[in-house]
């Protein structure tokens, strides 16, 4: 009988801060085989050279919101999006329940997962999404907003262990977001919907934005902080990791008040 793969976990201290606990705490003098497996895991990603931590973002604040209404032991954690290798070594280390440096079957049909992210931090959830893919790690769902992919990046096509996916678009200014995402598998993933979302109607205030991005990248910073659009991929988080229904974030879906923008 062939051994299972392992996987080696750098022990970097960077590598220990990308596990900190779905309170946000550091865990840089904790040794990484204490800490506590989690199955349901929120992973978000910032755009640009954003910092993880920057609170005038969407995806930061929306993981602070979904941390007060999820479940106690939820993972939830934002990344920048240069650092996706971090949060990829992370996911790993907390699914593998006994620390063995290995995934069983059963350890990976335990995961719950929900990424997100918007510009390039869109595309680098879509790029986890893959990875995770390679080691049969399934993902509930990948939402998108105003994904911009890196030259060497692919971002419009959801790996087969997506179960749902979104796109939410802009095409206003000098970046805009991409299109049209599709599966690599239809009969395993679902692509819940491609929305364009016009800012030049429907305007939202960014007072935090730089003079260049009001100017050269309206639409895609009204995208970052569009409260709105935020709440609603909030309510498709906690749905999604409350309830196993597939049809849940359809509903939701349908009933979205984005439909008539």
């Amino acid at each position: 009988m062939r051994p299972r793969p392992r996987f080696r976990i750098p022990l970097t201290l960077s590598a220990i801060a990308a596990l900190a606990s779905s309170t946000g705490f550091a865990v840089e003098s904790q040794p990484l085989s204490y800490q506590p497996a989690a199955t349901d895991i929120v992973i978000g990603f910032v755009g640009g050279f954003v910092a993880h931590d920057n609170p005038h973002h969407g995806p930061v604040q929306l993981a602070e919101r979904v941390r007060e209404t999820l479940p106690p032991g939820t993972y939830i954690r934002v990344f920048e999006n240069r650092h996706r290798k971090q949060a990829y070594w992370a996911v790993l280390h907390l699914l593998d329940a006994n620390h063995d440096g290995a995934l069983t079957a059963e350890e990976k049909a335990r995961a719950r997962i929900v990424l997100f992210g918007q510009s390039w931090g869109a595309s680098a959830a879509v790029l986890l999404a893959r990875d995770l893919s390679r080691e049969g790690v399934p993902v509930l769902l990948t939402v998108q907003v105003d994904s911009v992919a890196k030259l060497w990046q692919n971002d419009s096509v959801i790996p087969e262990n997506v179960a749902e996916a979104v796109n939410f678009y802009q095409t206003h200014g000098l970046v805009h977001g991409r299109r049209r995402i599709v599966a690599a598998d239809s009969s395993k993933t679902e692509i819940l919907g491609n929305y364009l979302i016009d800012y030049r109607k429907n305007p939202v205030s960014c007072p935090d934005a730089s003079w260049t991005d009001r100017f050269f990248t309206p639409g895609h910073m009204q995208s970052e902080c569009d409260s709105r659009l935020w709440s609603e991929i909030e309510g498709m988080v906690r749905r999604r990791l409350l309830s196993q229904d597939r049809s849940t974030t359809r509903t939701f879906l349908d009933r979205s008040a984005l439909n008539s923008r």
